[in-house]
């Protein structure tokens, strides 16, 4: 008797994607380089389920039904390829391969090409949940070829998180279209999660809040339309959770430097590529930078100071504020982030469905929110909508909400508490709302001192002025 469905790589959320498989009616293989952790599985969690173990590759793929189907959840990069090379004299015609890891997109371009002439099929799929959501429900975001797709659409909508209007999974597009998405995704995860961060900063060292009132604050606003997200919850659960050596809020005994495994700044990168501006994106990503130089800040902080002041407003009427200007911010991410997506669809021939990345985030993921029903009917109604800032429903929130939003970044500003991501918003909504900007300035300083020319205002052409005669 052999297994629907292979799976390589036994650590978290490789094991949680095999059991949610499992569960859902299809028996599986599974291989781990390492024997002991392969043992220690199916010693474990696999007792009392299908699941049968390859201690070599070849048994592995001798264990699995024709064709096959594997999926790869191994590091990122070059583990990935050897993986692969190791696996293609083992395989037949119409067998899959899947990489379920977070690939950086060009690097699954690269593999579908190279296998292009195989005579196996090559899927790089973005998995988004953490390893709750591998086992209970991810989002996922396979590329590819649709044929490879259609064959998979059977278990990956089985377990697929499940949401209203479909399970969080749709073909995306060709190649590297799958990574390229999840990327984003997580571009907006970066942002979201900074802002957050500062609306705590905020919230404690401007308005005074305790843990438990921050806690509470956070879990007020998950109640909200605008706010009721995954992360807004745990961020709730985070400031209740005390440090048991301490007795203080855990998060407060946790040093304040922040990791990243590079998606952040993939997603920073191909947005300068493509000439995309996604300021939110990056002020989160050097925040990141910045927090990592932790004994720098320390000896700084003894030689450079800030304002000595005290706030001396209406604190619930802050704490409002902050709320709004959360939103706000929390929209300018969304928006930059689905602006690179379609600039990426065009410049990359994905041919991406918006509306339908949109919904796919709905549950599941890292980034599902209340707020991601809107941006899909913006996209449904409108798919060639330029900036969600444009769909009538973001617009008027952040027309109405921007005053609330201004205020804060004042304040912040008055008390020497950095805002980088909530700044870099307000900085794009400006910017993107207005006519004219002073790039004028800039055109001219460039034609000054390098010839580059300019175009005018007032008649088409290409100018270049003799700026010294």
């Amino acid at each position: 008797m052999t297994q629907s469905f292979g799976v390589i790589g036994l650590a978290v959320m490789g094991e949680n994607l095999a059991l949610n498989v499992e569960r859902n009616g299809f028996p599986i293989a599974v291989y781990n380089r390492s024997r002991e952790k392969t043992d220690e599985f199916m010693k474990t969690r696999a007792v009392g389920k299908n699941v049968k173990a390859g201690y070599t590759l070849e048994e592995f793929v001798g264990l699995l039904e024709r064709p096959r189907k594997i999926l790869i959840m191994v590091k990122a990069g070059v583990p990935v390829d050897a993986v692969i090379e190791q696996l293609k004299p083992l395989l037949d015609e119409g067998d899959i391969l899947i990489d379920g890891g977070n690939s950086l997109y060009t690097d699954t371009d690269r593999r579908a090409a190279d296998l292009e002439g195989s005579k196996f099929t090559f899927i790089g799929m973005g998995v988004s949940g953490g390893e709750e959501g591998a086992l209970n429900g991810p989002s996922l975001m396979p590329g590819g070829t649709s044929t490879a797709y259609k064959y998979l659409e059977p278990i990956l909508t089985k377990i697929a998180a499940q949401v209203d209007d479909g399970p969080c999974v749709t073909y995306i597009g060709p190649g590297g279209a799958g990574h390229y998405v999840k990327m984003i995704h997580n571009g907006i995860e970066y942002g979201d999660m900074q802002l957050i961060a500062e609306a705590y900063d905020l919230l404690k060292n401007v308005a005074g809040l305790n843990g438990d009132e921050i806690a509470q604050t956070f879990t007020e606003w998950n109640k909200t339309e605008e706010l009721n997200s995954y992360l807004i919850e745990i961020t709730a659960d985070i400031f209740r959770k005390k440090d048991d050596d301490s007795g203080k809020a855990l998060v407060e005994v946790i040093m304040d430097a922040a990791g990243q495994k590079g998606t952040g700044r993939w997603t920073v990168n191909d947005a300068l590529e493509l000439g995309v501006a996604i300021p939110t994106i990056t002020a989160a990503v050097n925040a990141r930078i910045l927090s990592s130089i932790k004994l720098e800040r320390v000896e700084a902080a003894k030689l450079i100071s800030g304002p000595n002041v005290t706030f001396e407003g209406d604190r619930a009427q802050f704490i409002n504020q902050v709320r709004d200007a959360l939103y706000c911010s929390k929209i300018c991410s969304y928006a930059q982030g689905m602006a690179l997506l379609s600039a990426a669809s065009k410049a990359y021939a994905f041919d991406l469905n918006l509306a339908e990345c949109s919904r796919i985030w709905k549950g599941g993921c890292i980034i599902r929110a209340r707020l991601l029903d809107k941006i899909q009917a913006a996209f449904s109604t409108n798919p060639q909508l330029a900036n969600l800032l444009l769909a009538p429903e973001f617009r008027d929130t952040v027309m109405t909400r921007q005053t609330a939003w201004r205020a804060v970044i004042m304040e912040a500003a008055r008390s020497g508490i950095a805002v980088p991501a909530f700044s870099a918003s307000l900085d794009y909504f400006d910017s993107y709302r207005r006519d004219r900007l002073p790039q004028n300035v800039t055109q001219a300083q460039r034609d000054f001192f390098g010839a580059h020319t300019y175009e005018r205002i007032d008649k088409p052409g290409v100018f270049h002025t003799e700026w010294m005669s």
